[in-house]
């Protein structure tokens, strides 16, 4: 039980602390900053769009009216939507504008392929429906791409807080300025795992088509661009903007719904776990350890209850331990003015923890297609955020 205790001990801390502070050394000590220089190549942005009728002419606009001076073509997938959108673009006539539609709802990645197949610029940018993007940011984003080991360029994910309950804002803020930190440290030292899927663009020769069905899209094409050599970087310039869902509910089931992608990824593309990753040590680091430590939480505490009588330490930390849960709970639903601080990173290992467990059994019973567990174009979590109001 002590070794289960102390191993189940290290492997958590590693996983939150030991690597960040070991990203952080070697990024102080042995960075590798890439080169930034003024260019304007010729960009195609990729849009793939399932029932956003609602937001998809503000979308569009928004998209031509971009401030960058080389935007060759917008490239609109309809990927089987039902809602009138199909319709809606066989009526579009703006030059630039490109529109394919889909009759059958494949999911992201087939309407993402379809896209990429009538892309004809030097970089291809991918965006999603809800998200804006700042003035000046696609600028920003293609300056990278003056270094010619980058491959892969990903933009600064914000969030618009003015929609979230606290729970949400809790788990949502939290979570993601620690991901994006860990992601910074990364692309500093070689690449990052992963890159914000609704901002990012790759250049077009280097574009791999996505497995059909596949859900962290995010996830493969960056490391797709790495497995040929490239560098997958990030820009803090270069901002898009983003509500995260109202209720800390929907926050659970978007970490579900990316959870149970890891494993997907690993059984679409089981090179991402061999040697032809070069940036394996950091995958597993980064996400696989995250995998593991539901388990290793739950041998933490059965141990420590274990150990527990006749040893004030271990029944110091099992006390510890069912507190802190006890307080996430309750920190997820409500706002504690004083534990506040406490609550909230509390709730946020929760719901993490908890949803890689669903996501994994998600991942093993679902029946049909998994991107289907989860509808991200929600009513009840759509709104069209402004840049000025982060």
């Amino acid at each position: 039980m002590r070794f289960i205790f102390w191993l189940s001990l290290i492997g958590i801390l590693y996983t939150y602390l030991g690597y960040p502070v070991l990203l952080w050394i070697v990024a102080r000590l042995r960075p590798r900053p890439w080169k930034t220089a003024r260019i304007t190549p010729s960009i195609s942005i990729v849009l793939a769009v399932h029932n956003g009728l609602s937001l998809l002419e503000r979308k569009i606009e928004h998209l031509l009216g971009l401030d960058y001076s080389n935007v060759k073509e917008v490239i609109i997938v309809s990927d089987g939507s039902t809602d009138g959108t199909a319709e809606f673009l066989a009526r579009q006539n703006h030059p630039r504008l490109r529109c394919v539609v889909l009759e059958t709802h494949g999911g992201k990645a087939v309407a993402v392929n379809a896209g990429m197949t009538q892309a004809t610029a030097d970089l291809i940018v991918f965006v999603d429906l809800r998200p804006e993007i700042a003035p000046g940011a696609i600028q920003h984003l293609v300056d990278n791409f003056a270094d010619e080991t980058v491959g892969c360029v990903a933009g600064e994910y914000i969030l618009h807080r003015d929609t979230e309950t606290d729970g949400s804002a809790s788990v949502g803020r939290l979570y993601w300025t620690y991901e994006q930190w860990l992601r910074n440290r990364e692309a500093l030292i070689d690449s990052s795992v992963g890159v914000p899927g609704c901002f990012y663009a790759v250049r077009r020769n280097l574009a791999t088509p996505h497995p059909p069905g596949i859900i962290l899209d995010d996830m493969f094409a960056p490391l797709s661009i790495i497995r040929q050599g490239y560098r997958c970087v990030l820009d803090p310039q270069a901002h898009v903007y983003d509500t995260w869902p109202k209720r800390v509910e929907g926050e659970f089931h978007r970490k579900v719904r990316t959870l149970a992608g890891n494993f997907q990824l690993f059984q679409l593309a089981p090179w991402v776990l061999s040697p032809q990753n070069r940036v394996l040590f950091q995958l597993f680091s980064h996400k696989i350890m995250r995998l593991i430590v539901p388990y290793l939480l739950v041998l933490l505490l059965v141990s420590a209850i274990a150990l527990a009588p006749g040893s004030l330490f271990f029944t110091a930390i099992a006390a510890l331990q069912i507190f802190c849960w006890i307080l996430a709970i309750v920190g997820s639903r409500y706002t504690i003015p004083i534990l506040h601080k406490i609550a909230g990173p509390a709730a946020t290992l929760l719901v993490l923890n908890a949803a890689a467990v669903v996501g994994f059994y998600k991942f093993l019973f679902t029946r049909g297609p998994l991107w289907k567990i989860w509808n991200s174009n929600r009513p009840a979590d759509i709104s069209f955020p402004s840049a000025t109001g982060t």
